[in-house]
């Protein structure tokens, strides 16, 4: 159990992290923050932010990345001083961490980088709380050597997050199973849109791979609930105020007027649970 600015990790009390995939500009990044916030209020519902500043794995070369380090700095700052919310944001690069860390709350591991032990103990040496997202390829109860690589490094603030499994080609499916066992040795969040993802499907539908990634996000709202019913400690999505013109993963991304009646859904859940 510990906290992330004024959000309780694993004490039972379901919180959300939320935002567009990646940094579009900085007027859209504090749109959306002003708008999901005010919705977490709402619903008082513990919340960070999350966007991206560099999208490094996109499929293709031509993939729009993000405004960069300098710049998607400055733009998360901002949110975080505006709107008093913690943030979150991925690093891909261990040069990159502990500039990262002076304007974030969370370091978030992407999937594909999982198990590089010299980022993980980097992003544990900040101090800042570190997410690790599960690798695609990773088994449940392999994330147990990631968190312990960050905790060796002295990083006490850990979490995973479940975001999908790959199933065959361009397909991705959930274990629920996972996330109990996970939960053993770290608090859990599940990433409701990631998992609704179809990798690299987007463009032609898989048939000689795509340039992009395409995704089922009518099924987000029922992954959710059932993550919730299996007893994650939060909930990860990506919103978008007009997913079919987001620059990244808008084919598997919440649209924004779809938050509230989802967070009501995912509430009556975790009350009944409790």
């Amino acid at each position: 159990m510990f906290s992330i600015g004024k959000v309780r990790v694993g004490e039972g009390q379901l919180f959300f992290i939320a935002g567009p995939c990646v940094i579009e500009s900085e007027a859209h990044t504090l749109k959306m923050a002003k708008a999901i916030a005010a919705v977490a209020r709402d619903k008082r519902l513990p919340y960070i932010f999350k966007a991206s500043y560099d999208k490094a794995n996109r499929t293709s070369i031509r993939s729009f990345r993000g405004p960069g380090l300098e710049v998607g700095l400055q733009i998360l700052s901002k949110v975080r001083n505006e709107f008093g919310v913690p943030v979150l944001t991925d690093v891909h690069e261990i040069g990159d961490v502990s500039r990262v860390a002076e304007a974030v709350d969370v370091l978030q591991i992407p999937a594909f980088l999982c198990r590089q032990t010299d980022l993980l103990v980097a992003a544990a040496k900040t101090g800042r709380a570190v997410n690790i997202k599960k690798g695609q390829f990773v088994s449940p109860w392999d994330m147990r050597h990631a968190v312990e690589k960050v905790r060796e490094a002295g990083g006490e603030r850990v979490f995973v997050t479940e975001r999908g499994v790959s199933f065959g080609y361009n397909n991705l499916v959930v274990d629920m199973r996972s996330l109990a066992i996970m939960r053993q040795f770290a608090p859990v969040v599940f990433d409701a849109t990631h998992s609704v993802q179809l990798p690299s499907a987007g463009a032609t539908n898989g048939k000689d791979g795509g340039q992009q990634s395409g995704g089922q996000p009518e099924f987000i709202p029922l992954l959710a609930r059932a993550a919730v019913a299996a007893g994650v400690d939060g909930i990860f999505m990506e919103v978008h105020d007009n997913p079919a013109q987001a620059k990244s993963d808008g084919a598997n991304a919440l649209d924004l007027k779809m938050l509230p009646n989802v967070l009501d859904q995912l509430i009556a859940v975790h009350a009944a649970l409790n």
